[in-house]
């Protein structure tokens, strides 16, 4: 990954799944990050068994006990991550960590949907709150005025669920305050943009792509994009991003996602990945943009 040298880096949820692709990734790189925190719930744990080998054998792997749903261990995080940094700042903070519940429209419940909003859109608010310090100080200690995630960013793992332009996987999976949680999480991001970009901070939000996870796979069915596709096409994402791109909605390709509005599938990618839910018409009404300049979205996923 030429394009992406990052000191430090924090990911949420790193312990299986994505965040673990992402810091095995990191690993791999040509010049690995001198610090990488892995958060997780329950670092001696069974699930976090993976993740504890790779520690063992690399010491620039920091695991954090972090649970994002919870202020006080975000508090003990920060205060963690900044005495391993010293006087360095965070350069990227990566909000991977997400829960699903399969609820359908009615079946959903204040307990399960006040859950999911905690830990999906609340607990990236309260980490980036608690980290701005350190992704201050990076951004402060970096040269050149524009913005990177070399320099310092907030990258919020978001979902094609969270877009409204979008009712991908309605038909499979209704997951409606998983839905909701992520649409707030794509709000929160325009939101962080607009606060942070004087700071010298980016903020994006990515959609990971319909991926081969415990998270993914919950509903029986078998997503198209692998842990390593997913990872890859991310950091090469965070890699080329600049100032521009601050307060996007980016899927693991590069490619925009509209936050609302008309989104149709390139007939090419339909073939590739066919998806029942998506109109058969190959262009749109007259009031949207024309097929040609919509993202294609078909292969994304929940």
């Amino acid at each position: 990954m030429a394009g992406l040298h990052v000191r430090s880096l924090l990911v949420t949820g790193a312990n299986r799944g994505i965040g673990l692709g992402l810091v095995q990734h990191f690993l791999k790189m040509p010049k690995p990050p001198q610090w990488i925190f892995a958060g997780c719930r329950d670092p001696k744990g069974q699930r976090a068994q993976e993740l504890q080998n790779l520690a063992s054998k690399h010491p620039n792997i920091i695991i954090i006990p972090l649970e994002v749903a919870n202020p006080a261990s975000i508090k003990a995080a920060a205060a963690k991550v900044g005495e391993h940094l010293g006087g360095s700042g965070l350069n990227l903070l990566i909000n991977n960590a997400g829960i699903v519940k399969l609820n359908s429209l009615d079946t959903e419940t204040l307990e399960d949907m006040s859950e999911i909003y905690t830990t999906n859109t609340v607990g990236p608010l309260l980490m980036a709150q608690a980290f701005l310090p350190l992704l201050k100080k990076a951004a402060q200690g970096s040269p050149g005025s524009g913005l990177s995630c070399n320099k310092a960013a907030i990258v919020n793992i978001s979902s094609i669920g969270g877009s409204i332009a979008s009712s991908f996987g309605w038909d499979l999976m209704q997951v409606t305050s998983y839905r909701c949680s992520k649409a707030a999480l794509n709000m929160l991001t325009k939101c962080q943009s607009l606060g942070y970009r004087e700071h010298g901070i980016l903020c994006v939000a990515l959609h990971p792509g319909w991926v081969q996870t415990d998270m993914g796979s919950s509903a029986g069915h078998t997503p198209p994009v692998t842990v390593d596709g997913s990872v890859q096409g991310m950091l090469k994402v965070l890699s080329s991003i600049s100032e521009k791109d601050t307060g996007t909605f980016l899927d693991w390709e590069g490619n925009a996602i509209p936050w609302a509005g008309c989104s149709l599938p390139s007939q090419e990618k339909l073939q590739r990945w066919p998806v029942r839910g998506w109109p058969a018409q190959s262009g749109c009404p007259s009031h949207c943009a024309p097929l040609s300049e919509v993202p294609a979205e078909e292969d994304n996923g929940l």
